[in-house]
């Protein structure tokens, strides 16, 4: 039922669309320098107030640190424009010479972008530059718990594009925002795509709503640190990932995997950097808190400190503590803390060997983050391109921190708050979601071939005839058409067709399997018929009151060389009193009274014939032959 405060917010959407687009309807005529300096002009916005968006972000969800939220900011703010300054989104983006084919960048209107509150401005930051940098407009809806902070980097972020000569209103956010007022944001008929970060039930309602969207899945990262790596640097990325913005982001460290004779030294490298190592006691107490019974994750547990996160669990850690970790035995239900956990504490999962380690990490992505991201610290270049091949996830990072890496920060794809995990997790896409998703693209294609010459067609006959399949011995096929143009061969394979399917069960034809004298198309099937009669029982009399079949033609006459073929005589007309009659409905008792008499029973397409009749039909090798 909604409310008056619902009806607001649906209003406000209403509303803000609306000068969202009519904003683009200008913006959409802008040159790539204009789009491209507007850009530049947020990112210098973005990187002034880093710091004090992280502090209110902080202030306002409760979610994270200020040192790491800075340093997101800055990932959007700084490396993401720096990444696609040179990135062609509008107009000609593309000339394929040799191919005589211009490629043009078409903007795809207003993007419905759904905020999360975990990343709440660097989201933001993040959402209008792509979108702006594509030449569409943008409409946020922040989450309820953060629509302070994303609301008031939204402001910043249009106040720098207007000061750069975008159109007022090119960027707007929901200041109201709820569940009703984002799906009617994404059912807008002037909505065009949707960017939907968060949880999975807002994922599925964006890829629900009938427009073109971009969400992604969870994350459930496994680490396999191999005997090959460099313990000391592996350890200490492990745990600056893990630790990053107390593991908010989709892609941190979930479960370390290795080999058993790797505890010693992985324990021991995790003590010297501030990991806070859990008894047996304590893990349960952690399973407890921060996995819900249908493994979901505690939201009071998100992106807590780890002194707080122990304090819930009823124990205390020291403050210089980073992370917490905690010895698993094993994936799935039965191991809570296999699962995501969007929070500082860090799995341990020891196997026997490297195979083992690869099921593992298998294992853990099916199990909450297929498609998302993985990681594997070594040198052993073999064990690394094997575990790339294996792993069901779209990012494969190589010694480096997982959220640093997937985001762009440490390795060289494509700076993203977005991350796609591919039609395995149900997405459209498995990359780092940037401008180029925002954009359509025109092909100008001209002519440069004839058809004959892209295409060779060979000459393909219409008229020959084509050669019916052999009927079934229990219902035997429609009488054809007299056809007096049909070559004999084309008879001929017919007749052969059917004594082969009749001698595949046993049955001879003639004694001997000689072929049939060549007789009127419309005989042929009649004509095998009724000499498989004749080769399983002596004539009868005719019975009173019974069916009887029509005599088959007589065997062609000789014609002469060079002389026309005369047409195939008419068949005589049968006696009335022996005339075919079509029947409705066979039943089994019809079926073993016909066996008795030494007579047919004709069908046609619409004579119904019961299950047990064509059974007995089948048993006692009576035909039934159907005419029309």
């Amino acid at each position: 039922m909604l409310h008056d405060q619902d009806l607001l917010s649906i209003q406000e959407v209403r509303t803000k669309v609306e000068k969202a687009w009519s904003a683009w309807q200008t913006f959409r005529t802008f040159t790539q320098a204009q789009v491209d300096a507007i850009v530049e002009r947020m990112g210098e916005a973005g990187r002034a107030h880093a710091v004090e968006l992280a502090r209110m972000a902080v202030e306002e969800t409760g979610y994270g640190n200020v040192q790491d939220k800075t340093a997101k900011n800055l990932l959007c703010a700084e490396l993401l424009p720096k990444s696609i300054r040179s990135m062609k989104t509008v107009g000609v983006i593309r000339e394929l010479a040799e191919e005589r084919v211009t490629e043009i960048g078409v903007p795809m209107g207003v993007v419905a972008a759904i905020c999360p509150t975990t990343n709440p401005t660097s989201t933001a930051i993040y959402k209008s530059i792509i979108s702006l940098k594509a030449g569409n407009g943008v409409v946020l809806s922040p989450h309820p718990r953060a629509k302070k902070c994303t609301c008031y980097t939204a402001s910043l972020m249009l106040k720098a594009a207007v000061e750069a000569g975008a159109p007022d209103g090119i960027i707007q956010c929901l200041e109201n925002p709820s569940i009703e007022a984002t799906n009617v944001l994404m059912r807008h008929e002037r909505t065009a795509v949707i960017l939907s970060t968060g949880g999975s039930g807002i994922v599925r309602a964006a890829y629900s709503s009938g427009k073109p969207a971009f969400g992604v899945g969870p994350g459930n990262v496994p680490v396999l640190v191999d005997e090959s790596c460099d313990m000391t640097k592996t350890i200490m990325k492990v745990v600056a990932g893990k630790s990053f913005d107390y593991g908010t982001v989709c892609s941190s460290e979930q479960t370390v995997v290795a080999v058993s004779s790797l505890r010693p030294v992985i324990l021991e490298h995790l003590q010297k950097n501030n990991a806070y190592l859990c008894n047996d006691e304590q893990r349960k107490a952690l399973e407890k808190l921060l996995i819900t019974h249908n493994f979901g994750v505690n939201p009071k547990c998100v992106g807590q400190s780890p002194q707080k996160i122990a304090e819930m669990a009823g124990f205390s850690v020291p403050a210089e503590a980073r992370i917490l970790c905690c010895e698993i035995g094993g994936v799935g239900k039965e191991h809570p803390l296999s699962a995501e956990k969007l929070s500082p504490v860090l799995s341990l999962l020891f196997v026997p060997d490297f195979a083992a380690a690869l099921d593992a990490c298998e294992g853990i992505l099916r199990f909450g983050g297929l498609g998302h991201t993985c990681v594997i610290h070594a040198k052993d270049e073999a064990h690394i391109h094997e575990y790339a091949r294996r792993m069901p996830a779209f990012r494969v990072l190589v010694n480096t921190s997982s959220p640093q890496g997937s985001t762009g920060i440490t390795t060289n794809i494509q700076p993203s708050m977005t991350l796609g995990c591919g039609a395995v997790a149900g997405n459209s896409t498995s990359d780092n979601v940037g401008p180029q998703h925002l954009i359509n693209v025109k092909r100008l294609a001209r002519s440069v071939r004839l058809p004959q010459d892209a295409l060779q067609v060979p000459t393909v006959s219409e008229t020959k005839a084509a050669v019916l399949p052999a009927p079934s011995p229990a219902v035997a096929a429609p009488a054809a058409t007299p056809n007096p143009g049909a070559a004999a061969f084309d008879r001929e394979a017919i007749v052969s067709a059917v004594e082969r399917y009749l001698a595949q069960r046993g049955v001879k034809v003639n004694g001997s399997g000689a072929p049939l004298p060549a007789a009127r198309p419309a005989s042929v099937t009649e004509g095998v018929v009724d000499r498989f009669l004749r080769s399983r029982s002596k004539p009868a009399a005719p019975t009173a009151g019974a069916c009887c079949v029509a005599p088959t033609a007589a065997q062609a006459a000789a014609v002469p060389a060079g002389a026309p073929a005369p047409p195939p005589p008419a068949p005589a007309p049968a006696p009335a009193e022996r005339e075919v009659t079509i029947v409705d409905f066979v039943c089994e008792a019809d079926v073993r009274a016909a066996i008795a008499q030494s007579r047919k029973i004709y069908i046609g397409p619409k004579t119904i014939v019961t299950p047990a009749a064509r059974e007995a039909a089948r048993d006692e090798t009576l035909v039934m032959a159907q005419r029309t």
